[in-house]
């Protein structure tokens, strides 16, 4: 419990995943929390285990059972899936891969309800219809709903697929590399999206190997390598030219400009 008695949005403790045949350590006893109302960033290149931390959460991937080991969101180390999504919208790569299809922006914002991928056989309600046009507005894509998911850019269909994590009210939003194959004019928009979302109230854990995705609302870092946690702490700390370097393997400076981070490589 945090000190307010409300329990850590997430936490893991010593958590470790196997996979493969050859019994590989994709997480190796990865411990950290997420506080309610935290904006946190987890960094890494490729290959340190983000993806693999994002379908431990989703239950996807299930760690070793171990004495003290423990993934919990919202304190609870079991959750249905479904009643999961109400308080923790997700957004990844892999489920924007799946809405490559013609169905229009509204209705993927719709599907959001019933947790599929499309309407398909689901009755959506005036209420329902309502609260996603209203997300769209608030999302600045309302001119877009009709458009197909197909026909998109990346950029148009990912912001799409934020109004779907939405519907629910989350009270965290993960973002699995969202500025992944943007370019520079939809990763701004992408990221001013982000700062809107994060104003509202809704927590943003943004997973990502950019340093530049991370928006000025985020305070707290942690450095993932390897399958583990290098380095965590306040976003000022972290984010400096030695431990950056350390984490890419390469000399990398490190500048600020606006709030925002970039590699100088």
């Amino acid at each position: 419990m945090t000190e307010t008695g409300v329990p850590p949005l997430l936490e893991l403790n010593r958590v470790t995943v196997i996979r493969g045949d050859e019994n590989k350590r994709v997480l190796d006893r990865i411990s950290f929390k997420v506080l309610p109302g935290e904006h946190v960033a987890i960094l890494g290149p490729n290959g340190a285990g983000k993806s693999s931390l994002i379908k431990v959460i989703t239950r996807e991937y299930y760690p070793l059972a171990r004495k003290g080991s423990f993934c919990k969101v919202w304190g609870e180390k079991h959750w249905n899936i479904f009643e999961l999504r109400h308080l923790c919208g997700i957004v990844s790569n892999d489920l924007q891969g799946m809405y490559a299809r013609d169905i229009s922006g509204l209705e993927a914002v719709l599907s959001g309800f019933f947790g599929s991928i499309g309407l398909q056989q689901n009755r959506v309600t005036p209420a329902q219809k309502r609260k996603a046009l209203k997300i769209l507005k608030f999302l600045g894509i309302e001119s877009l709903k009709d458009r197909k998911m197909s026909v998109m850019s990346s950029g148009e269909a990912r912001r799409f697929l934020i109004g779907r994590a939405l519907v629910h009210d989350p009270r965290a939003l993960i973002l699995d590399e969202p500025t992944h194959s943007l370019d520079i004019k939809a990763a701004y928009h992408f990221k001013r999206m982000m700062r809107k979302i994060a104003a509202s109230g809704v927590s943003i854990i943004l997973v990502t190997q950019n340093l530049q995705d991370i928006i000025p609302e985020i305070s707290r870092i942690i450095l993932m390598k390897n399958g583990r946690v290098m380095m965590e702490g306040p976003k000022k700390a972290v984010l400096t030219r030695r431990n950056i370097s350390r984490l890419f393997d390469m000399p990398i400076p490190v500048t600020r400009k606006k709030g925002y981070y970039y590699a100088m490589v």
